[in-house]
């Protein structure tokens, strides 16, 4: 077993100390250039493209660049933790985490690597990334091993919060309004005129009118759904509307959205909150076009489960295909919308992408509850555990962050 960590950690520091140091003014456009100290250790230009690419071959939402920022910052405080206490991390570990990523792409760790190389990612920085992953576990392990117990008592009172609660059911309906590029101002003041009419029938017809939405033919009406199925940060504005009424315009991937509330319920079943999501995506030439959707429905007719979809895309590129496993607030809005309204196994054809000209497939792969009811004792207390350890982590990095030098260029 080779062991890496404080050589490399060292290495990785002082490697970031020195580009501090030896960069003067003439090269500020070098990529190798500081862009952000860290204690004053460095992330250069050229690490921040490369987490950048990385993002994009991985398919991670959000603002890239801004993200990419932010992770490469912490990892340098979570470097700085690991090089403090002696952890150890070994060439296996490495190989394994590549494995790891290549299976949940369905691919071999060679082919894996030789994909991220096709989109312009450096093998060191894939290993750097994972580096500071296992690391930071390490630390996480070694600093609150004797705060990360379950005891029984805790597990006997997830049990009876999962008994006793029931699940908040809600009825609505939705309108989806384009945006087209320039045309911003025209939307939000349609947007603005349709949420003015509060009433079912006035919303039902602006929908067959104006969505985009695959629900408009019904008037814009959504089945019932679990709260927890929607996006974390849409429950309360859901739940603070009344029958009738409507949201304000939310902006989501080239549209608005318009929901109204049509009623709410309590169900004696009680819906698990959702720890993770797994969705595919393939994108189709063609966006919402006869020969785009026809495309779509032979997947659709021939895709049982998400692992089907690799056979049926055999020859297209593979970045057409991307499969995922998020946090729910993790998810880009328009796509949380509609993975809202669908189970295990189905389909949307509702959004687009590059202006409306490719068509977004979507296939829900399955949820991960966080806890729930019927779970056997063991899994339990490996649940409650995982939360635990996430939430003294997190902790622990913001304070770390708090108590950091930080300065962007």
């Amino acid at each position: 077993m080779t062991k890496l960590t404080m050589r490399r950690i060292f290495l990785a520091l002082f490697a970031c100390a020195l580009a501090v140091t030896s960069f003067g003014a003439a090269q500020a456009q070098s990529p190798f250039s500081p862009a952000i100290r860290v204690n004053d250790r460095a992330i250069t230009y050229y690490e921040i493209d490369q987490r950048i690419m990385l993002m994009e071959a991985l398919s991670a939402p959000g603002d890239l660049p801004k993200e990419a920022r932010k992770q490469l910052i912490e990892d340098r405080l979570k470097l700085d933790a690991a090089f403090a206490i002696g952890v150890n991390i070994t060439e296996e570990m490495i190989t394994a985490g590549i494995k790891d990523f290549a299976g949940r792409a369905k691919m071999t760790p060679e082919k894996f690597m030789d994909y991220l190389a096709s989109k312009g990612v450096a093998r060191q920085t894939f290993e750097d990334f994972l580096f500071s992953g296992l690391a930071w576990r390490e630390v996480v392990r070694a600093k609150f091993a004797s705060r990360l117990a379950v005891t029984d008592e805790d597990i006997d009172k997830a049990q009876r919060a999962l008994a006793n609660n029931s699940s908040t059911q809600v009825l609505l309906s939705e309108i989806f309004i384009p945006v087209p590029q320039g045309r911003e101002d025209e939307a939000m003041e349609l947007a603005l005129l349709i949420q003015k009419d509060q009433t079912f029938a006035g919303f039902a017809a602006n929908a067959k009118r104006y969505s985009r939405g695959r629900t408009r033919e019904q008037g814009g009406k959504i089945n019932w759904m679990p709260l927890t199925n929607l996006p974390p940060q849409l429950r309360p504005v859901i739940m603070a509307l009344k029958p009738a009424e409507i949201t304000q315009p939310l902006p989501v991937q080239g549209a608005l959205a318009l929901f109204q509330m049509r009623s709410v319920g309590e169900s004696a079943y009680r819906a698990p909150a959702i720890a993770a999501i797994e969705y595919a995506a393939l994108r189709i030439a063609g966006g919402h076009t006869p020969e785009a959707l026809t495309s779509a429905q032979k997947i659709m007719d021939q895709a049982d489960t998400c692992d089907d979809l690799y056979g049926l895309v055999q020859g297209q590129p593979e970045e057409n295909l991307t499969r995922v496993t998020l946090k729910p607030g993790e998810i880009p809005r328009d796509i949380a919308l509609e993975l809202a309204k669908m189970d295990k196994g189905e389909f949307s054809t509702a959004l687009t992408r590059n202006d409306g000209q490719t068509l977004m497939l979507l296939m829900m792969c399955g949820r991960t509850p966080a806890l729930t009811e019927d779970a056997s004792r063991e899994e339990l207390t490996a649940q409650l555990r995982n939360r635990r350890a996430e939430a003294l982590a997190n902790g622990y990095l913001e304070q770390l962050r708090a108590d950091a030098r930080i300065i962007e260029e």
